[in-house]
């Protein structure tokens, strides 16, 4: 037996070196986050806004719906516009007609070189930085309080119910009265001020180079893209393309050991649930219930595209308006697949351990109750509370926080951590006898309780941020929490359950998944840590975000250039052995997550990686495309066959359909193909072109996102859906199917770990 000792020492040594790099940008992140003003004066004395008017501007934005309702600095939805990109586009064109005005009557009148003045007088006003460290005020000329005051009343009548507005809110996917008390929207419209003056604003000792390094692309303000982004982008560039050629030279020239040879029986087939394992099967049907919810929710999100209040002439809005049904779209969609994965630990726990026990099964039926009600209640309180406008207090403790994927209120966050304490405690338990126990397995056993504890751990980065935490520190921690929890602990979770599932069916050998398992980690953590960084380009950061996001972002990919290949090393070594028919599905699913991953994550996540690429494509569809096909095509694919594999040992195997999971896995992967490849990209093609040529608030504009071309691009999701929809059907009947009186009969039912 090889040693794997220098291994671990490896991953530990960048587990705490990433990870201190990590808290040290944050460090810097904190220190020269864009400042938030005590006030905002004019040169003749008048006060603008205030700080309290900014940060209370914020909490009103998230208690609207926040990232589900537009986004700022790039981050949230579609369908609106991005605030802060429109706020300086409009006020760039108001101080400019201003500004022109001022010399002739009429602004068409101006000579080029009038205009030309004009143009330079206003990039540099706009770019020039009047804070005041010392008295902690920012000081505007007459004339630019004028524009501000212009842009502030549109969007006072935009959150409110001007009639003037009504097209323009149905476009934007907004219910009337979106924001009812008038105090309230005025200190939104402060706050969509100071996000824009930090975009526009150079930072104090530099030129041409604004808070959020000159994003969002505005010529006329001179918010092009910086050197430094083009630099580094050349750069990750290179690194990748060297790691995967250094990764497969690796591979190839790497001595292979024999393959394992799958035994002439399966080796599970003599394996009977335990109390606790059996427990499980009500979590794997609330899966396929929550996954049917999501794209019930994600059709309705789409077509807001075309109506923006309305389904089919229907005043859908009323009850059901977009805010919440892109919430629910992307808050299920992580309830459901992280359910599948947490099903999956319970489940194959004591099969692992060898025994069960004292309490397991109360500990597993306490935390499905939990989580059902944790699931339950943030829904329909996020729901009740946006249709009652309940204030940004209950949206912060019980409500929907406006912010994407994290959105359930901080009472819902702080149940749900304790759950996954207590599941990470209960597959502990589980596991203790296997990690007593000197064996092959006993390092890929390591793996997944070391990643559980992390998963339940990091999921604390939900609980930093507060109600008045500066924006750019919320988007620091909001993304340890989906990039670290989702993408970073929870894959290597599943990775090492997949080995270790496939150890137990003879198709891996467990020394060498031992070794793979552990390298594959180390791997991934050390492009994955940093790589949370590339959210993080131009939401107030410093440069040094951009150097190090870059680098890390590209090596993430790496890894993922192996999995395909590995996948597909796996079905073949699935063939020719008859007993292996009845994992046909789940393996297939595997491939698809392996194919997924080289596409969605690798492919469509390095194409708006690069922070020349990033500069113009965040927040268009170019994301939606990648954020598609990586959530369900990895992760959804990923929980889907971790859960056909235990429904198989928690039912007779004569009882399954499989005859409907082909439809089903056609289905889901053609369907999200479909979906991703003729709507979700050329959508966001189309919106690149927009944003290189005028800016990304041309891009975001009703212009564009309602134009001829989009619409279509929208219908033209309609075929995959249906697909998508028809295959989740199927899965959903093999489920029922189960449940069915001659679902319920086992052969021989045996309480224990061996019949």
């Amino acid at each position: 037996m090889r040693n794997n000792n220098p291994l671990w020492r490896w991953l530990a040594l960048i587990f705490v070196l990433s990870f201190g790099a990590l808290g040290y940008l944050g460090w810097q992140i904190h220190l020269t986050a864009p400042p938030i003003p005590a006030a905002v004066v004019t040169t003749s004395g008048q006060v603008l806004f205030t700080g309290e008017q900014v940060t209370r501007g914020q909490q009103v934005w998230q208690a609207a719906g926040g990232q589900q309702q537009g986004s700022v600095w790039g981050h949230g939805a579609y369908l609106a516009p991005d605030w802060s990109a429109d706020w300086l586009h409009r006020e760039a064109e108001a101080l400019q007609a201003l500004r022109a005005k001022a010399i002739v009557s009429d602004p068409n009148a101006l000579s080029a070189a009038e205009r030309g003045a004009v143009s330079g007088a206003l990039k540099e006003e706009m770019r020039r930085n009047t804070y005041d460290a010392a008295t902690g005020k920012v000081t505007v000329s007459d004339v630019r309080a004028q524009a501000i005051r212009e842009v502030a009343a549109h969007y006072v009548a935009l959150f409110g119910e001007d009639p003037t507005l009504a097209h323009l809110r149905e476009q934007y996917a907004m219910t009337d009265g979106t924001v009812t008390d008038k105090t309230d929207r005025e200190a939104l419209t402060a706050f969509f001020f100071w996000t824009s003056w930090a975009a526009v604003t150079d930072r104090p000792g530099e030129t041409g180079l604004s808070y959020t390094s000159n994003w969002p692309h505005e010529p006329m303000v001179g918010n092009t893209m910086t050197t430094s982004a083009a630099m580094w982008s050349m750069v990750s560039i290179i690194l990748l393309l060297a790691a995967i050629a250094a990764m497969l030279w690796l591979h190839g020239a790497s001595k292979h050991e024999e393959e394992a040879q799958p035994p002439k029986a399966d080796p599970l087939i003599g394996v009977a649930a335990t109390p606790s394992m059996k427990a499980t099967r009500k979590y794997f049907f609330v899966v396929i219930g929550l996954m049917l919810l999501q794209i019930a929710m994600g059709i309705v999100t789409a077509h807001y595209a075309v109506e923006g209040q309305s389904l089919f002439g229907l005043p859908l809005a009323e009850v059901l308006p977009y805010v919440v049904s892109r919430t629910v779209h992307t808050q299920i969609g992580i309830f459901w697949i992280a359910t599948a994965w947490l099903a999956t630990g319970l489940y194959i726990a004591p099969m692992l351990g060898g025994r069960e026990p004292k309490f397991q099964k109360l500990g597993t039926d306490f935390l499905f109750y939990a989580l059902l009600v944790i699931v339950v209640g943030s829904t329909a309180s996020g729901w009740l509370g946006t249709l009652q406008r309940n204030g940004f207090d209950f949206s912060f403790w019980l409500g929907n926080q406006g912010l994407e994927f994290t959105s359930m209120g901080r009472v819902w966050q702080i149940l749900l951590f304790i759950g996954l304490l207590l599941w990470a405690t209960l597959l502990g338990r589980a596991l203790w006898p296997a990690l007593k126990t000197p064996s092959e397995s006993r390092g890929l056993i390591a793996m997944v309780f070391l990643s559980a504890c992390c998963i339940g751990g990091f999921y604390a980065t939900s609980l930093v941020w507060g109600k008045s935490t500066h924006y750019s520190m919320v988007e620091y921690w909001r993304w340890w929490l989906v990039h670290l929890w989702v993408e970073g602990f929870f894959e290597v979770f599943a990775t090492a359950v997949i080995a270790l599932l496939f150890t137990k069916l003879g198709l891996v050998r467990a020394s060498s998944a031992n070794r793979a398992i552990v390298a594959e980690t180390i791997v991934f953590l050390f492009g994955g840590i940093l790589g949370t960084l590339h959210h993080l380009y131009f939401t107030g950061t410093p440069t040094s975000v951009i150097a190090v996001g870059s680098v890390f972002s590209a090596l993430e990919v790496v890894p993922l250039t192996l999995i395909g290949l590995e996948a597909l090393q796996t079905w073949r070594r699935s063939q020719g052995t008859p007993w292996l028919a009845a994992y046909k599905w789940p393996v297939l699913c595997f491939v698809a997550v392996g194919f997924w991953n080289t596409v969605g994550a690798g492919l469509l996540g390095f194409a708006i990686n690069p922070p020349a690429s990033l500069y113009y494509v965040q927040g268009l569809n170019m994301t939606a495309a990648h954020g598609h096909a990586a959530l369900f095509g990895v992760y959804g694919m990923l929980g889907i066959g971790l859960m056909l594999f235990c429904l198989r040992g928690l039912y007779a195997r004569h009882l399954h359909a499989d005859n409907l999971l082909k439809p089903a896995y056609w289905g889901l992967n053609i369907g999200l193909a479909m979906m991703v490849f003729l709507s979700l990209l050329p959508a966001g093609i189309y919106q690149a072109w927009a944003s290189i040529t005028k800016g990304l608030w041309y891009a975001r504009s009703p212009e564009i996102v309602h134009s001829p071309v989009m619409e279509t691009l929208v219908w033209m999701r309609v075929p995959g859906d249906i697909l998508f929809a028809i295959g989740a059907g199927f899965l959903a009947f093999y489920a029922l199917r189960l449940l069915l009186p001659t679902g319920r009969r086992q052969k021989a039912p045996v309480d224990g770990l061996t019949a």
